[in-house]
């Protein structure tokens, strides 16, 4: 059966490229069995209820903020080291319409964990839904897509390998998730240090979290005992900032000099 050649699009090359260094990573899967109903129940409460991704992002934000390792990434260049970040940025990965044709693209978050809940919600509706190329993070990485491959090769490698470039056009996690559609991914990859995901919730609040990790920046039982925390954060931290907009919307719904 004669078939027929299909040109590599953009979105295309740059998923590609984005695996040819991913592969390179030594990456080892841990995962928890969590119960979220504390989380699941301040949510169910909200008559604008935030996304799950909004939600795990923040807590996941949280957690990297007390644990050095999440905001760590290996590096070759001047020399191979560990290079640690300040503050994360967290790599979001989108499925956009371009040209006809479905396209994962990733946007950019900074210091997730110092913004509200309804401020991270606003950054990602609106890498959602905003024209492609009015998305600085997209537009730049159509751009270079359109490079001869050993030119794109060159400035990724370099992009990965020099600390403080890599988290300001990469992110220090990465975030990519199908649980709306009723699956997960068991082996997703990418160059950073660490890459969560989540399966579909169900009815309970129970869920399946995995990090996958660099296994050349931190080592197992940390992951474990970050997973551990990860739960903590989101059934206390993270529920109760959603339980707290309840009580904004009651306070600014309130009338003046009423008991």
């Amino acid at each position: 059966m004669r078939g027929r050649a299909l040109k590599l699009s953009g979105p295309r090359r740059l998923v590609g490229d984005l695996m040819r260094f991913s592969i390179r990573v030594p990456r080892v899967t841990v995962q928890r069995q969590m119960n979220l109903a504390p989380l699941l129940q301040a949510r169910m409460a909200q008559q604008s209820r935030p996304s799950w991704t909004v939600l795990f992002l923040k807590g996941y934000a949280l957690l990297s903020l007390e644990t050095p390792e999440l905001r760590q990434a290996y590096v070759k260049l001047p020399r191979p080291q560990l290079y640690e970040y300040p503050g994360s940025i967290a790599s979001v990965a989108h499925e956009r319409e371009l040209g006809g044709e479905r396209a994962v693209l990733l946007s950019l978050i900074k210091t997730p964990e110092r913004r509200s809940i309804a401020e991270l919600a606003g950054l990602i509706e609106a890498a959602r839904t905003r024209p492609v190329m009015e998305v600085k993070e997209f537009r730049r990485a159509l751009k270079i897509a359109r490079l001869p491959a050993p030119i794109r090769w060159l400035l990724m490698w370099l992009g990965l390998n020099l600390g403080r470039p890599r988290g300001r056009h990469f992110g220090t996690f990465q975030l990519s998730v199908y649980s709306g559609l009723g699956a997960e991914s068991l082996n997703p990859l990418t160059p950073l240090t660490t890459i969560f995901n989540y399966g579909p919730i169900d009815d309970q609040g129970t869920v399946t979290v995995r990090i996958h990790y660099d296994h050349r920046v931190m080592d197992g039982a940390n992951v474990a005992r970050a997973l551990e925390r990860f739960e903590r954060i989101l059934n206390g931290e993270i529920a109760a900032e959603v339980s707290g907009q309840t009580e904004t919307v009651a306070v600014a719904g309130a009338v003046p000099g009423a008991a």
